[in-house]
Parts: C-alpha cells; structure tokens; sequence
C-alpha cells in the first residue's frame, strides 16, 4: 500500500455518493482501509475502491432509510443541496449550524 493522504472532507461535512444514490454526514475518518477482507472483497471488481486513500464514516440516508456507511475518498462528493441529513444519530452528535455545516456537539464526561 502507498503512503495514507490527508482526506479532502472533514467530520460534518455533507457528501454524496459518485454512483449511488445515497448521502450522509462524516463522522469519522480512517487514513486507509480499515474494514474486513470479507467487506472489501465483496465489492464488485469493477467498482471496488482502492484501499491506499481515506475511508469514511457515514450517517447516511437514502430515499427509503438510513444507515451507517462506509466509503472511499474516490467515490464521494460534496452534496451542495443544503437539505439536513435526516438520519436521526445526526442530532445526537452534531449541531446543524445556520448556514447547514454540521459542528460535532460538545462531549461532556459525567
């Protein structure tokens, strides 16, 4: 594998998928590939990512449901629709910010 890169989204930030109709909200980012084999080698040959590039960690929502994802650098877009995410962990660990961004909430320890 090469060297891991700096990941071109940050946690908060509202994406798309290149070819799937799916978006959600980052709330956490691996350097590389960080999955199972099994996961991995499930993916079609001819779509799967490659595994030298961040992986993120979704909250993410589709026309039916929503569900945790997780996604290659290569397949992701900006989603400029300013909707809100509506899957519901979003509200937990994010506050939606005036212009849409979404900002990690304060963690408080008990």
């Amino acid at each position: 594998m090469g060297k891991a890169r700096l990941a071109k989204f940050t946690i908060g930030a509202v994406v798309k998928h290149r070819l799937f109709p799916f978006r959600g909200v980052v709330f956490d980012i691996d350097p590389v590939f960080a999955n199972t084999e099994e996961w991995y080698q499930a993916i079609p040959a001819d779509v799967r990512p490659r595994k030298d590039q961040p992986f993120y960690h979704l909250f993410a929502e589709n026309a039916e449901t929503e569900y945790v994802a997780y996604v290659s650098e290569q397949n992701l877009l900006p989603d400029e629709s300013g909707d809100p995410v509506r899957h519901p962990q979003v509200r937990e660990v994010f506050e939606r910010g005036r212009d849409g961004s979404y900002k990690p909430r304060e963690q408080r320890l008990n």
